[in-house]
C-alpha cells in the first residue's frame, strides 16, 4: 500500500512498487486528465508536476513518488494563468497533449518566470503536439507569463 500526495489529497493506493505513476493516476485515482501517449516520456501527453517539476509519469515509479507532492492537471486552479492563456487563445486542436503541455509550461514559468523564445523551445521541446500549435502555445505561454506578473494568479 502507497500513499500519494495528489492534487492536495492524500491517496491510497495498493499496487507494486514498480507500477508506473500514469496508471495508477488514471486506473486507480480515476484522474483521467493525464494522458498515455508513448510510454518511453517522450512525448510529454503524461506530464505532471512532482514538486514543483514537470516529469513523465509514464516512466515514474509509484515507489519513487511517495513523500512528494504531485499535481495533474485537474490540481492547477481555473484562475491559473497559463489555463487562462489557453482559454483566451483557444490553443487546443485535438486537445489530447494539451495537459502535459499546460503542466510542462506551469513548469517552465515557475523556473523562468519571463521566457525567451529559446527558453520555450528548449523548455517545451520534449511534449509533441500532433496537431502543430506550437505557435498558439508560445504565444499562450507569453500571455501568462504577463498575467503571472500582474498576480493573474497560481
Amino acid at each position: 500500500m502507497y500513499s500519494l500526495m495528489i492534487n492536495g489529497k492524500r491517496q491510497k493506493v495498493a499496487v507494486s512498487p514498480d507500477t508506473p505513476l500514469l496508471w495508477v493516476i488514471r486506473e486507480h485515482v480515476g484522474l483521467t486528465g493525464t494522458k498515455f501517449g508513448c510510454s518511453k516520456a517522450q512525448c510529454g501527453a503524461c506530464t505532471v508536476l512532482i514538486d514543483g517539476r514537470a516529469e513523465r509519469s509514464c516512466q515514474t515509479q509509484v515507489k519513487d513518488a511517495v513523500g512528494k507532492k504531485i499535481t495533474t492537471i485537474e490540481g492547477i486552479p481555473d484562475n491559473n494563468p497559463v489555463k487562462k492563456a489557453w482559454i483566451s487563445e483557444d490553443v487546443p486542436q485535438c486537445g489530447y497533449c494539451q495537459s502535459g503541455q499546460m503542466l510542462q509550461a506551469v513548469a517552465l514559468l515557475k523556473a523562468k518566470p519571463k521566457p525567451t523564445e529559446a527558453d520555450i523551445d528548449e523548455f517545451m521541446s520534449g511534449c509533441i503536439c500532433r496537431c502543430g500549435t506550437y505557435q498558439s502555445i508560445r504565444k499562450a505561454i507569453h500571455i501568462a507569463a504577463g498575467m503571472s506578473s500582474k498576480g493573474g494568479g497560481k
